[in-house]
Order: structure tokens, then C-alpha cells, then sequence
């Protein structure tokens, strides 16, 4: 992969610009650096390797150098009343993307990829607002594409795959990353629509299980308390929170914040 074969798969693609680096610490730091500096709306920043990538929470995303897919695209269109729709959007991309292999992804609220019930890709959306006015969102997608790119076990926090692993053979990045890409265009003008949720809905990993939903800011901070909510998995509001069903009965909503999802053994 270099920026002549990309420019050369992507040709078709209405993109704004394309920025490669054979190596960078984090393709969405130099988007909302680019984005400060006036790039085009659909501008996107993709590196073969990354070192500083992160996911939620700060969590490391590293992408070793052929392994993967790590690109940040820059949307400048006004986005503000649907941006918590946003990672839905990306994820339902990444899903069109895989059924061209063949393949069901499962979408793990509130920005993770599985496939086989382990996870294949990440998403971190950001946003640059100006006061009230949203300025710029950067949707960085880090995508697991040979085996390499799969960090060792003991590092991992849910178990991963890698779409070679699943294809048994090496799939061709720029392809993939094209059929994302065209995806997501097309998927654009959908993100206030009710038919988006309801895809991102069917594609909700867990829906139908009980599930602990986990307060990672108390997390990390190891307090022996952690705000934890446990229920059966509904579905999603609007807005793309989660809807559970207590074990009271109560009908619950989480928003979307620093949360992680696990599927518990019991069923309500």
C-alpha cells in the first residue's frame, strides 16, 4: 500500500483529499490538525502503520506496519443533531464492506466490529466544535486485516480476530478500504433516517441477552465500587443509546459515554 496505488483504488470515490504516511502516531490527531487547517470536507488520512492509536478511554489501537487498516475521515457536512448516530453510521460501513467477503458482522455498542464474536475493527469518533456550532467530526476506524495486526492475548480486553483469519487468506486492503469508503458515502444521507437505526439495531450484538453495561471511568480510577447496570438488551433509542430492560422491569437507557458491554450467562 502507498499513496499512488490508493489515490489509483480510490479514484472513484468523490473524496476531498487524501493524505498517506508510511508511519504515524494517530491518523485522527493529524485529521483534527488538518481539519484545523481548512481540509475539504471527506478529507481522509490514512497510515500503513500507526503507533499512537487509540480507541475509547484512551485505550491503545496499534496497527504494525501491512497489518491493518487505520484512516481517519474528516466530515465538515452539518452533522450536529444526528453526531451521536455517528459510530452507527461508520460501523453499518464497515458491516456493507465485510457481506461483499461473505460476511455478518455484529455491531458491539457502542463502536466495535465482531465477527465470530470477536472483535475485528474500532471505532473513535471526535468532534471540533466552534461555541455551539460543530465545526468538524473525525471518524478514525481501525481495522484488524492480517493476523499481524491482532495484539497479543494477554493485552486484549475482548477477544480479537482478523478478517484474513476469517477469509483464510490475505485480503487486499485498498479493495476493502475502497468498499468501506463508498459505503459510507452512500449510507451519508441516511444518518437522520429511522431505517439507520433500525439496521444498526439488527446488527446489535447480544440484542435478546443480559447484559452488564460497566462504568469505566470508576474503572480506571479502581475504586473497589463500579457503577454497573444489568438487564436485557432491547435494542437502541433514536439517538443510538441503549435500551435495556431492568431486572425490575424497568425500562432503562444508557447514553452513549464510557460504558463496555458483556454478555452475562443468565437470561432475564
Amino acid at each position: 500500500m502507498n499513496e499512488n496505488s490508493l489515490k489509483k483504488a480510490l479514484t472513484k470515490i468523490n473524496l476531498g483529499a487524501l493524505r498517506y504516511f508510511d508511519s504515524i502516531g494517530s491518523t485522527n490527531d493529524e485529521a483534527l490538525a488538518w481539519a484545523a487547517d481548512d481540509a475539504k470536507d471527506l478529507s481522509i488520512v490514512i497510515a500503513d502503520e500507526q503507533t499512537q492509536g487509540r480507541g475509547r478511554l484512551n485505550r491503545k489501537w496499534f496497527t504494525p506496519k501491512g497489518s491493518g487498516l487505520a484512516f481517519s475521515l474528516i466530515l465538515r457536512t452539518t452533522l450536529r443533531p444526528h453526531l451521536s448516530r455517528t459510530v452507527g453510521l461508520a460501523a453499518l460501513s464497515i458491516a456493507d464492506a465485510l457481506l461483499k467477503h461473505g460476511l455478518s458482522a455484529q455491531i458491539k455498542w457502542p463502536n466495535d466490529i465482531l465477527l465470530n464474536e470477536r472483535k475485528l475493527a474500532g471505532i473513535l469518533v471526535e468532534s471540533v466544535w466552534s461555541g455551539e456550532d460543530m465545526d468538524t467530526a473525525v471518524i478514525g476506524m481501525g481495522i484488524n486485516v492480517m493476523k499481524e495486526a491482532v495484539p497479543p492475548f494477554h493485552l486484549l480486553q475482548f477477544p480479537a480476530i482478523s478478517l484474513g483469519e476469517v477469509l483464510g487468506k490475505p485480503p487486499d486492503r485498498e479493495r476493502f478500504l475502497h468498499d468501506i469508503l463508498a459505503a459510507f458515502i452512500t449510507r451519508l444521507p441516511q444518518i437522520g433516517s429511522d431505517e439507520l437505526i433500525k439496521e444498526w439495531e439488527e446488527k446489535l450484538a447480544f440484542r435478546g441477552q443480559r447484559v452488564q453495561i460497566i462504568n469505566e471511568l470508576e474503572q480506571k480510577t479502581k475504586q473497589s465500587t463500579m457503577n454497573t447496570v444489568t438487564g436485557k438488551l432491547l435494542g437502541l433509542e433514536p439517538d443510538g443509546s441503549l435500551r435495556l430492560r431492568s431486572e425490575h422491569g424497568n425500562l432503562v437507557t444508557v447514553h452513549f459515554g464510557d460504558v463496555s458491554l458483556r454478555p452475562s450467562a443468565d437470561t432475564i
